[in-house]
């Protein structure tokens, strides 16, 4: 069985000769830790989500890579000193980052949010002109030979990278902030609604000759609407705003083929996970230990409604075999039973886990799919 099968019949609940091998990524120290614990720097680069690092043996996936952004970004520098940097990023967020202990290019503070774009109709009206679905830089170069490798492949292939249009909610907390957005459901429902439209319409649009010219297996919404005890919205405010226009996308979708449609999110989202599956979600991930996100558990009440991908809580990982043991006999195991689940860590791989561990875990897993445990 190839690797596209094993994802297809596991996320449909069918009978795959094994669950596939996937993980999110790591950390920046996380790489460093694990390259001063002896593993090369050629076993450890790579793409996580496409299966590259050499050392972890993960299966192949791929994903197209589409401009759903902003073009023109509306990137600026705004001030700069030897210690941070204050800059408009290209989605007009303003930001200041600490300059000291990045990692690869990656600042281990997260930035600080000091404004966003649109505030008011007007604004919106002239960010959108960011938003042009016919501009050609939306699609790579190398599209037609890009569709010539697909066309016989083994593997999965999604629709946009991981977070390439993130998702609906994502884009317009990027356009207005989380505050004011979780104000304008509020006070700005007609503007929320008019964003939301014209976001699903140039999804549509852009997307409809990729999904036309190719057979895509998948496509990721990366909303990020949780935290640690809950969602950012009510079940009332995504049954308004969002599950009209999911269900459009998610409609379109299949209409052309997509089999397996995913929800992203940290947090605890069990609230919405009713209506994700009104809308046609089809799995959801990373199932955030730390926020109670148990997948036996969500099993237990939703059945074989909804597949899941994460669980594994990466706290446990960082402490001793004894305690990896029993978290993936406790997740795993069971799921085995009902099918439906991609076992990975529940976001990416931070340095408390050292790469003697992670490489248990690894070889752990890779046991219990191939059935020698």
């Amino acid at each position: 069985m190839n690797n596209r099968e094993r994802y297809l019949k596991t996320v449909q609940f069918q009978k795959p000769d094994r669950f596939p091998l996937y993980e999110l990524g790591i950390w920046g120290q996380t790489y460093e830790r694990w390259i001063s614990e002896g593993l090369k720097k050629e076993e450890l680069d790579g793409d996580w989500f496409r299966g590259q690092p050499k050392f972890a043996g993960l299966d192949k996936h791929e994903f197209i890579r589409l401009n759903m952004g902003p073009i023109p970004g509306l990137d600026k520098t705004i001030e700069e000193t030897d210690r941070y940097v204050i800059f408009m990023d290209a989605w007009g967020e303003t930001r200041k980052g600490l300059k000291e202990g990045t990692v690869m290019g990656t600042r281990l503070s997260m930035d600080t949010f000091m404004d966003f774009f649109v505030k008011k109709r007007e604004d919106f009206l002239e960010f959108k002109k960011h938003f042009n679905p016919d501009d050609p830089a939306r699609y790579p170069q190398n599209w037609e030979d890009a569709k010539k490798e697909w066309k016989n492949r083994d593997y999965p292939l999604n629709l946009t990278e991981n977070c390439g249009f993130a998702g609906l909610y994502w884009n317009m907390r990027q356009m207005m902030g989380t505050e004011r957005l979780s104000m304008a459901f509020f006070d700005q429902p007609e503007l929320v609604h008019e964003i939301l439209d014209f976001m699903v319409d140039f999804f549509i649009k852009l997307t409809k000759k990729a999904l036309i010219e190719t057979d895509i297996d998948a496509f990721c919404f990366n909303e990020d609407f949780a935290f640690k005890n809950g969602p950012l919205i009510s079940p009332k405010i995504y049954k308004e705003f969002f599950l009209p226009r999911h269900k459009k996308i998610i409609g379109f979708l299949k209409k052309n083929g997509v089999q397996v449609v995913e929800m992203d999110s940290d947090g605890n989202t069990e609230v919405l996970i009713p209506l994700m599956i009104e809308a046609g979600v089809n799995l959801i991930w990373p199932l955030e230990a730390a926020a109670n996100m148990d997948p036996v558990k969500i099993r237990k009440e939703y059945g074989k409604d909804l597949a899941f991908s994460g669980g594994i809580d990466k706290r446990e990982l960082a402490k001793d075999r004894k305690a990896i043991d029993a978290e993936l006999k406790k997740k795993i195991v069971p799921l085995l039973e009902t099918g439906g689940y991609i076992p990975t860590v529940d976001h990416t791989i931070p340095p408390e886990i050292s790469l003697e561990n992670f490489k248990y875990y690894l070889d752990l897993k890779c046991k219990i799919a191939k059935g020698k445990c």
